[in-house]
């Protein structure tokens, strides 16, 4: 898998995560651990290496709660933290635009990412 992206792509980016500090979440901690995340990036990082390509880590932050279209931050739409990672679908209140969360943080991931060229 992480041959087939490295020779598809130029440049790949990813979200920086803390997981150690996500590691503290006892319900999700075994999840966290069996998914490798931090062993996927060192091999996409070799492999990147290997081929020429190039590994961004942006950091995450925000990357949820910003509009993809008019990149105005909204601010959890004034919910509380668990109460925002249940919204799966919002309306930009400055533009409109109606995101899907998930794609939306992965288009401003790398927007962030490519903006650090």
């Amino acid at each position: 898998f992480t041959t087939k992206l490295v020779k598809q792509y130029d440049i790949i980016v990813l979200e920086k995560l803390n997981i150690k500090g996500m590691l503290k979440n006892h319900k999700l901690a075994r999840a966290i651990t069996n998914a490798s995340w931090s062993k996927l990036v060192s091999i996409l990082q070799y492999k990147c290496d290997w081929y020429g390509k190039k590994l961004i880590q942006v950091n995450p932050a925000y990357t949820s709660q910003i509009c993809i279209n008019c990149r105005k931050n909204n601010h959890r739409l004034g919910l509380d933290k668990s109460e925002w990672l249940d919204v799966r679908e919002w309306d930009c209140p400055n533009c409109g635009t109606c995101l899907d969360r998930d794609i939306n943080a992965a288009q401003v991931i790398l927007k962030k990412g490519l903006a650090t060229q």
